[in-house]
């Protein structure tokens, strides 16, 4: 899940959003998303489902590991 947590600061990154306003977003608390963010706690898949579902209709994609790595970009 380090992945995740990367893809979630560089999403927040690209949509210029803090963590607050990531948690207001997705209705995930703020001490879970900076806990992921540090690498503290690994998401259960009802957090990490919420999180990527709230970014992506934000206008964000997450991209798969695909021997380039995983990330994130804008959707088109």
């Amino acid at each position: 899940m380090k992945n995740f947590a990367s893809q979630v600061r560089a999403a927040r990154g690209l949509l210029n959003l803090t963590q607050q306003d990531l948690a207001d977003l997705s209705r995930v608390s703020l001490r879970t998303i900076v806990q992921l963010e540090r690498g503290d706690r690994e998401p259960s898949p009802s957090i990490a489902q919420a999180l990527k579902l709230s970014l992506e209709a934000a206008g964000i994609e997450f991209i798969p590991e695909n021997g380039g790595g995983a990330g994130v970009r804008w959707r088109k």
